[in-house]
């Protein structure tokens, strides 16, 4: 196995994780399979618990791993489908050591960081390099390796001097560092590389040499500072890349193309007899496309976290993609729930209403917790009664079950048990297998089968007409299977269930263009170039094209 490992350094928020998985992009494209791994050097056993308010989104596989939000890139940008053994946190390393201490499987000798943490970190590394990710037999050729945090973060520096022992053991043909550090630039304009100096220095220093440094910057790198950089760092100029400032992310490959990166990389790995010339033709055309977007389309996203907004990535990803797909760009006007409640401030109250009224379509993405919860009930009432298309998310969809149950039905105290445990009408209800004394992975989690009811409701014509679908989950809530009956009686049909027809999974409204809720997140297989069907539907509808989309395919015309 090849190893390619990426490093960060001066600062967090470099972008490791883009260029991580733009390395993956390039190496694929000279015909190589790539596999990737996140280290995430915190001691929670997954992201599951974390903020979104601290740490972004979680991102979910199919597996049912919570993990952090690089792997929703690596997935997007190299079209594969991990596991949450690709996810090495600290927590699930040291929960490994201690149940093999516990078990006596070290044989009675003292358990220590060096050897025994670090062999623990190495052999997960190793064996999960292993597992095919692309839907092909066998191994990868290259596994890509992330470690996040920055260079000199006391929790990283197990992992450092377990990788640091990895690269001694695999050869120096078989493993790259790739060292992402910034180019500070002060007033005068001169490109400082002092601060990556003392990062290399520090990498060094704790066992990792770095065969190629990728600076990030505003502008491209002087010559003089590839030097310099060259002389303080021992790393040939022509191993130095810069990542600088792009229009969108997706130019990051072509960039590391541009630059040669992947020419020295295969020479670093000895792959250059094994390897193509890269072929990137496919998502050069797309970037083009992207930097080229000029008819807006104006997406109200409502939600609680729209003060981070890593905390709805994916969403933001599925939207572009659908956008660039109908040739549109994405305008995305973030609204805080709260805002459009009464009791708000008055001046962000007009904002948030201003920006709702005047927006081609509106979505309500998931999120837990009671804050906004009105406000959300209230955006989807509007997209009802104005016929604005709507997409209800995980807790989107059960805020629309809520509105109708309360405007429609009459039940004006309506409400989900996740917000008030003594309601007389309680439409979305606690899950029997769900856990109320322990929150990390005791949700309803993963790839999950829907089936459609009939073939002619508006969703399963986006998926094409086909029987089920398997879309991933994150939710210990559910809409009530006693009052499904009472809601389709007044036009909300629930067209999608899971295998026992109890547990219900799409939503649809009748006489509206487009108001669909989905208890899964489709939002996480959405991909560059294929986009997730839920969310073009929303942006045709928003279009007004939606119609036209589905007379076409079933002309089979697309």
């Amino acid at each position: 196995m090849k190893y390619v490992l990426v490093t960060g350094g001066v600062v967090s928020g470099l972008g490791k994780g883009v260029t991580a998985s733009s390395v993956g992009v390039v190496l694929k494209a000279c015909g190589l399979r790539v596999t990737s791994i996140k280290i995430d050097p915190y001691l929670n056993t997954d992201a599951g618990t974390m903020s979104p308010f601290e740490h972004g989104e979680v991102f979910v596989l199919d597996d049912g791993g919570e993990v952090d939000l690089d792997l929703g890139n690596y997935e997007r940008f190299l079209d594969f489908r991990l596991t949450k053994d690709h996810n090495i946190t600290s927590g699930k390393i040291y929960q490994s050591v201690i149940e093999r201490e516990r078990r006596g499987d070290y044989l009675g000798k003292t358990v220590q960081v060096i050897p025994h943490v670090t062999d623990e970190i190495k052999n997960w590394i190793q064996s999960v390099a292993l597992v095919p990710v692309d839907g092909k037999e066998g191994p990868a050729d290259v596994c890509i390796i992330e470690l996040g945090g920055t260079v000199g973060d006391i929790e990283s520096k197990t992992f450092l001097e377990a990788l640091g022992q990895l690269s001694f053991s695999a050869g120096e043909d078989n493993f790259c560092v790739v060292h992402v550090s910034l180019i500070t630039v002060l007033g005068d304009g001169d490109q400082k590389t002092k601060p990556t100096q003392h990062s290399v220095r520090e990498l060094r220093a704790l066992g990792l040499t770095p065969n190629f440094l990728a600076c990030r910057c505003e502008q491209p790198l002087l010559e003089s500072t590839k030097r310099k950089l060259a002389q303080f760092c021992h790393v040939p100029v022509g191993n130095i890349v810069d990542v600088h400032n792009v229009p969108n992310i997706w130019h990051v490959p072509l960039l590391l193309e541009n630059q040669g990166a992947h020419k020295a990389i295969l020479e670093q790995l000895d792959l250059q007899s094994v390897a193509s010339l890269p072929d990137l033709r496919e998502w050069s055309k797309r970037t083009e496309i992207f930097d080229n977007l000029t008819n807006p389309v104006k997406i109200a996203l409502v939600g609680k976290y729209v003060g981070m907004q890593d905390s709805y990535l994916s969403v933001v990803k599925a939207l572009l993609h659908a956008c660039i797909s109908c040739l549109v760009k994405p305008q995305i006007e973030w609204v805080a729930a709260s805002d459009l409640e009464g009791n708000s401030a008055p001046e962000a109250y007009e904002t948030a209403w201003q920006t709702l009224r005047t927006a081609d379509c509106v979505i309500v993405p998931g999120g837990f917790g009671d804050r906004g919860v009105e406000g959300m009930i209230l955006a989807a009432k509007y997209a009802r009664e104005n016929k604005v298309p709507y997409l209800g998310i995980c807790l989107g969809m059960q805020i629309s079950v809520i509105e109708i149950a309360r405007n429609v039905l009459g039940w004006k105290v309506a409400n989900s048990t996740e917000f008030d445990d003594h309601t007389p009408n309680p439409v979305v209800i606690f899950m029997p297998e769900g856990s109320v004394s322990h929150k990390g992975g005791t949700m309803r989690l993963g790839s999950r089968r829907t089936w459609f009811q009939t073939p002619n409701c508006l969703t399963a014509k986006l998926y094409h007409k086909v029987k089920h679908v398997d879309e991933r989950h994150r939710h210990r809530y559910e809409v009530n299977p006693e009052i499904v009956g009472a809601l389709e009686e007044r036009g909300l049909n629930f067209v999608g269930k899971d295998e026992s027809g109890d547990r219900m999974e799409i939503l649809e409204l009748t006489d509206h263009p487009f108001y669909v809720g989905v208890q899964f997140h489709p939002e996480y297989k959405s991909r560059p170039g294929k986009p997730s069907p839920v969310f073009l539907g929303f942006i045709m509808a928003a279009l007004g094209r939606l119609d036209q989309y589905l007379h076409k395919h079933q002309n089979g015309t697309l």
